[in-house]
C-alpha cells in the first residue's frame, strides 16, 4: 500500500470511489468539491493505492485551530483491510506536523458503521451541537442532511 497526495489525474476514481461509498449527496458536487480542495490545499488530500489503483480517499484540512477529515473512502471490497487506518493515520501525522492539536469529524448518528471505525482509531463523541447554514440556496431534504 501506498499514501500519496492526490493528483489532478486521480479525480474520476475518487469521485466513482466515493459514489461507491455512498458518500456523494445530490446537493453536493463532488467535482467542485475536489477543485475547491485543490485549490486551497492540496497537501492534505492524500490516497492510498494498492497494486497502482486507488482503494482509498480522504480529504483532509486544517484551519488554523482544528483538523478535519472529509470524504474517508474505502472501496468496498478493501473495507477492514486497514486501508481507512492508514489513511487516517497518515492525516493525523501530517496535521501534528502543523501543530494541529485536534481533529473534528461530522459523522451521521444514524452511521453506526462508521461511528465504530472512529471509536476503534481512539476517537470519542464530543459533547457539541453540530450547526450549519447552506449559503448558495440549495434546499436539503432536512430528513437526510
Amino acid at each position: 500500500m501506498k499514501i500519496r497526495t492526490f493528483k489532478d489525474s486521480d479525480k474520476p476514481r475518487v469521485i466513482e470511489l466515493w459514489n461507491a461509498c455512498g458518500l456523494v449527496v445530490p446537493w453536493n458536487d463532488p467535482s467542485k468539491d475536489i477543485d475547491i480542495k485543490v485549490a486551497h490545499d492540496r497537501e492534505l488530500f492524500l490516497v492510498l493505492e494498492q497494486g497502482g489503483q486507488i482503494i482509498a480517499s480522504v480529504m483532509g484540512g486544517y484551519e488554523g485551530h482544528r483538523g478535519w477529515a472529509n470524504y474517508l473512502a474505502v472501496d468496498p471490497s478493501f473495507q477492514g483491510s486497514g486501508a481507512g487506518k492508514a489513511l487516517m493515520d497518515a492525516l493525523e501525522e501530517k496535521l501534528l506536523a502543523k501543530g494541529c492539536p485536534k481533529i473534528n469529524l461530522q459523522i451521521r448518528s444514524t452511521n453506526e458503521k462508521v461511528i465504530a471505525f472512529y471509536k476503534h482509531l481512539g476517537y470519542a463523541v464530543d459533547e457539541s451541537v453540530s450547526m450549519g447554514k447552506r449559503l448558495d440556496g440549495v434546499v436539503v431534504n432536512k430528513s437526510s442532511s
